[in-house]
């Protein structure tokens, strides 16, 4: 038995968010499913799961730059391109077609590994160049994926930030974070760190099907507890939130990580750039066909019509009736709460490792 590539749609790939490959909209030639090539029974429910291939990423720098007025950063780390959560919605998945692979199940099968991270990241941090302001981890993909577990990446940086005392920002959806706790606390003692566990839904099974491999809500539940027990400042972010599939649980996301310890909370909308709106229509037909029409049709009404509107002071929260009703909703409950600011990032206490010593020595 032969599948086109309309047929592969109609059956389910477990524990990945895409469906499939995507053209890159980069390259002018693509490839589409044969059907003299994929073979498979048609009795059977679930497609082969491609397996996940490491690649090893040569970049000569690991903090990048950005001049965004609505991200909390100008700088940032990230270990890993590529992400194996395998988020449905993940505004990320259109920056691997810069490096030649698809926004869909390459996504989430061909993660590049920074091996040289942590050496990069000393380098720079010990350059004169180098103006001490906060930095961001996760500002991309997410430092804690799975591939965490292997090659310890984002712990190293980590312990480099703890030697300079460099403050950092993390945001993180994995319950692998509370393995650092060590690491988290040693920072925490200069005001050099804050971690925003982000929660999209207390929904197990939509958790399951919309973020495949990210840590349960339970878990996330349970690492915001143990960071806060720690004295390690933590907040939630409840993002994104998607119109007709998790707006009404606001109210107890916020709850839920207030009781856990968090201390301040912040949201996203959802927005659907370039690939991403296709892997997240091919999702919810999959999934949800039947909220379809009404989640696009409330996304095109909070983006001017559309599936993605990148304007400054719009793109993460949207505008119109729906996105205000949102935001009222999520102030008033944030208040009631008792949710604050979180504590600010502090840069005087930055030092560069035996840079005292050798003063001392003339």
């Amino acid at each position: 038995m032969y599948y086109t590539s309309m047929e592969l749609l109609n059956k389910v790939r477990t524990g990945r968010g895409a469906a499939r490959d995507l053209p890159n909209r980069f390259q002018v030639l693509s490839l589409d499913l044969d059907p003299d090539v994929v073979q498979g029974n048609p009795e059977d429910e679930a497609l082969p799961n491609p397996k996940t291939l490491f690649l090893e990423d040569a970049s000569e720098s690991i903090i990048v730059k950005n001049d965004s007025p609505d991200i909390g950063f100008a700088a940032g780390i990230n270990p890993y391109r590529g992400c194996e959560h395998g988020c449905a919605y993940c505004y990320a998945r259109p920056t691997h077609e810069y490096l030649g692979f698809s926004a869909g199940l390459e996504f989430e099968t061909k993660i590049m590994v920074k091996k040289r991270a942590p050496e990069l990241l000393r380098r720079e941090l010990s350059s004169p160049k180098w103006r001490p302001q906060p930095l961001a981890m996760s500002g991309v993909t997410d430092c804690y994926q799975p591939a965490e577990r292997v090659f310890r990446l984002t712990r190293q940086c980590l312990q480099v930030l703890a030697e300079f005392r460099q403050p950092v920002s993390v945001i993180t959806k994995n319950f692998l974070v509370t393995r650092d706790l060590d690491v988290l606390k040693e920072l925490a003692a200069f005001d050099a760190v804050q971690v925003f566990i982000s929660i999209t839904t207390l929904n197990a099974d939509l958790a399951t099907r919309m973020e495949p491999r990210a840590s349960r809500p339970s878990h996330r539940l349970r690492a915001i507890e143990m960071l806060a027990k720690a004295g390690v400042p933590v907040g939630v972010m409840v993002a994104p939130i998607i119109p007709g599939l998790n707006d009404r649980e606001i109210p107890a996301v916020l709850e839920g990580a207030r009781n856990a310890g968090a201390v301040s909370a912040g949201y996203t909308m959802l927005r659907l750039p370039y690939g991403v709106k296709d892997v997240f229509t091919e999702w919810l037909r999959e999934h949800f066909p039947e909220r379809l029409e009404r989640v696009l049709g409330t996304v095109r009404s909070v983006r001017n019509g559309k599936l993605n509107v990148s304007d400054f002071g719009s793109r993460m929260r949207g505008e119109g009736p729906y996105a205000e009703q949102v935001a009222q909703m999520f102030h008033v409950f944030r208040e009631r709460l008792g949710y604050g600011p979180m504590r600010e990032l502090r840069t005087e206490h930055f030092q560069r490792p035996g840079a005292t010593q050798l003063t001392l020595g003339v």
